[in-house]
């Protein structure tokens, strides 16, 4: 967070995005439900994306069963995105907070928040510059 806040263009957009995270993931029915990776925009090259909702409605008369709502945020601004409807069984399902994939997004990849693994064990994840992982303070 301290390295988005001195980026000019980022600091306004990251604080805006996290406040609307945070009051997402404090509402209690949770409408991001899940983070997951799908192939996206074509195969071979993966996406973040987050589960919104069971499929619904007209696309649901038009599309086979098993497809959720899927949002896709683009980066750095993840208040901009895609809303792509997509077979559950296409998409791998991640052990990953919204506001851990949030971080990622908003960052271009360059703040990657630890595995569930690494939280429980206290471990910090090495940073970009190849420094070993080391035990959180």
């Amino acid at each position: 967070e301290k390295l988005l806040a001195r980026v000019p263009i980022v600091s306004p957009t990251y604080t805006a995005v996290k406040q609307i995270v945070t009051t997402v993931a404090e509402q209690k029915d949770r409408a991001f439900r899940d983070v997951c990776l799908l192939e996206y925009p074509r195969p071979g090259l993966w996406a973040v994306g987050f589960v919104t909702a069971d499929l619904n409605g007209a696309p649901k008369d038009h599309l086979p069963e098993g497809h959720v709502c899927v949002f896709v945020p683009t980066t750095p601004n993840p208040t901009s995105g895609f809303l792509l409807f997509v077979p559950r069984k296409e998409m791998v399902v991640l052990d990953m907070d919204v506001e851990d994939a949030a971080k990622l997004i908003i960052s271009a990849g360059l703040v990657t928040p630890p595995t569930a693994a690494e939280k429980a064990a206290g471990v910090r994840v090495a940073n970009r510059k190849g420094e070993p992982a080391r035990r959180m303070a």
